[in-house]
């Protein structure tokens, strides 16, 4: 067996575990001693034989065809993004040596849109480092600063969580597209060591991470119980850096004509006073 990480095997297990027979139209009959489905349920469901299927749970056949994969997304029920992590993940890969990540280098141009944007901005890297950041930004979060990682901060600052009332369930929402973006390489060691120290921290990121999730990193709207303005309502659109492996622009703007726009405003003027 391959001393690499199974993250195939372990990717479809905690789907698995996540999915009741009654969804999958199976009858429950007495105690059942497992969460969620069974193997050999899953097999019959994927039209696969049930030692095949416990061979890629245990590691022991790692490149499964398109089809396999496709057969079995579907009985797990993955959406598209999740689909698509299960494929790359099934996808044969030369193997690697361990080495440290490289550093990751924001283009010149976009160093200058962050700080030139009356909103607040930032950069986040493929691990949720943040790259770039304007004043704005640090003013509606001082933890958003060059050098912090959004997980870190979501998961272990108070005063962050204390920003953010949505903090635990949009927690679940970045871990999900924190294994989106990291794909196929959680074995990465940045990831590795991210991930141990926030699970070891952190016995609700632990929980979450233990599931499984995968989701696309998208817009969505945010809270802010920000100390100085009060409470803001506002806008998070995230945008593809081209050029880049995985870096997203993240800006922040309020509906126009509302309570928010005056505070953040409000906040913009009393930074660019300071």
């Amino acid at each position: 067996m391959s001393d690499e990480p199974n993250l195939l095997g372990a990717y479809v297990r905690a789907r698995r575990e996540l999915v009741t027979p009654e969804q999958v139209g199976i009858p429950v009959l007495g105690a059942r001693r497992v969460p969620g489905l069974r193997r050999e349920e899953v097999a019959m469901l994927a039209g696969i034989s049930a030692d095949y299927y416990l061979r890629l749970e245990q590691g022991r056949d790692r490149n499964p065809s398109v089809q396999v994969l496709e057969s079995l997304a579907r009985v797990l029920r993955l959406d598209e993004a999740a689909t698509a992590h299960l494929l790359g993940l099934g996808a044969g890969r030369p193997r690697r040596q361990r080495r440290r990540h490289r550093k990751e280098t924001v283009p010149p141009g976009i160093v200058q849109l962050v700080a030139a944007l009356a909103l607040p901005a930032l950069v986040e890297g493929r691990f949720f480092d943040v790259l770039a950041v304007n004043a704005l930004a640090t003013a509606l979060s001082p933890r958003l600063t060059v050098g912090a990682n959004r997980l870190r901060d979501t998961f272990l600052d108070p005063a962050e969580q204390a920003l953010h009332p949505d903090w635990a369930d949009a927690g679940a929402g970045m871990i999900a597209g924190f294994r989106q973006s990291v794909g196929a390489d959680a074995d990465d060691p940045r990831v590795i060591d991210l991930v141990g120290e926030l699970s070891l921290a952190s016995p609700h990121f632990s929980r979450l991470w233990a599931r499984h999730d995968v989701a696309a990193c998208e817009g969505a709207a945010k809270l802010v119980d920000h100390p100085q303005v009060g409470r803001l309502h506002l806008n998070r659109e995230r945008l593809t850096v081209t050029g880049t492996t995985g870096q997203t622009l993240v800006v922040y703007h309020p509906s126009p004509g509302t309570d928010s726009a005056a505070k953040l405003a409000l906040l913009a003027s009393v930074t660019a006073t300071a």
